[in-house]
């Protein structure tokens, strides 16, 4: 039954995002931060951003034992989230899974063993911005199916490429009508110098310190070109996408993935 106020536990909490999303929730309406659980932090006082903090605990199964969340949000990493997602959905917890690197048809598996009424909620990238950014690049690939995709993110990333690229080359592939050779993958003088192949679309993945997390998906046509991109030069522009998330899934079942399912579009 959904409850006037939202509790939410924040996996990864005292992590750059756990942290940000800790703030963006204290400063929500109708929602609250109940705990945080980070092995690396655990005893660590994070700061809620509006004068108060909340300690991080190390054991995510006694955290949800002793707070009863209603939904978990989830930035840790790749090798950590499966887990994670695994033990809170199954005590019917649901689930805003910002961490990318796990295969989706995981959380789908993860998602229909819950009970019945649970959430399981990827995105793999939570900027409104970037939601638009994929939405322009799957209508554009309507009447120019000639497209590569250049992600850039910081140099502490865990996965390439992006989970936000792959998600992208998956849209444009529902929408293309045709896949057009890729030139230039069989004269490579060094192997990648082209570029990841996924849905027959080359993805460039740049990691350098300083980035925080941006796309470019570059159209090619007959006299011309289009680019469409999107820079996130800090993490508070997730929160917003992240805070609209936590108050989705309470009204949803099952897996459901992308915040364009959750915005009126």
């Amino acid at each position: 039954m959904v409850t006037d106020m939202i509790d939410v536990l924040v996996s990864g909490g005292g992590g750059k995002m756990g942290r940000e999303v800790i703030a963006a929730v204290t400063a929500a309406p109708g929602m609250r931060v109940v705990a945080a659980v980070d092995t690396a932090h655990a005893e660590e006082p994070i700061s809620d951003g509006a004068g108060g903090s909340i300690t991080c605990e190390a054991d995510l199964s006694s955290a949800i034992d002793h707070h009863r969340p209603h939904v978990m949000v989830d930035f840790t990493h790749p090798e950590a989230v499966e887990a994670h997602v695994r033990t809170a959905a199954s005590a019917g917890i649901d689930c805003v899974v910002g961490t990318t690197g796990l295969a989706v048809g995981t959380l789908e598996t993860i998602a229909a063993s819950a009970p019945e009424g649970t959430c399981v909620f990827f995105a793999p990238n939570f900027a409104i911005g970037a939601v638009l950014m994929m939405r322009f690049a799957a209508e554009a690939a309507r009447y120019m199916p000639h497209v590569e995709i250049i992600e850039l993110h910081h140099d502490r990333k865990a996965d390439a490429p992006s989970g936000t690229a792959l998600r992208t080359a998956a849209l444009i592939a529902e929408t293309r009508p045709e896949a057009p050779a890729i030139p230039g993958r069989e004269s490579q003088t060094f192997e990648g110098a082209r570029g990841a192949l996924v849905e027959e679309i080359a993805i460039h993945s740049v990691r350098l310190p300083g980035l925080v997390a941006h796309q470019e998906v570059l159209f090619g046509g007959q006299g011309q070109t289009l680019s469409i991109r999107h820079d996130s030069i800090d993490r508070t522009s997730f929160m917003p996408g992240v805070v609209l998330a936590i108050r989705a899934v309470r009204e949803r079942t099952g897996f459901v993935i992308g915040l364009e399912n959750l915005m009126e579009m």
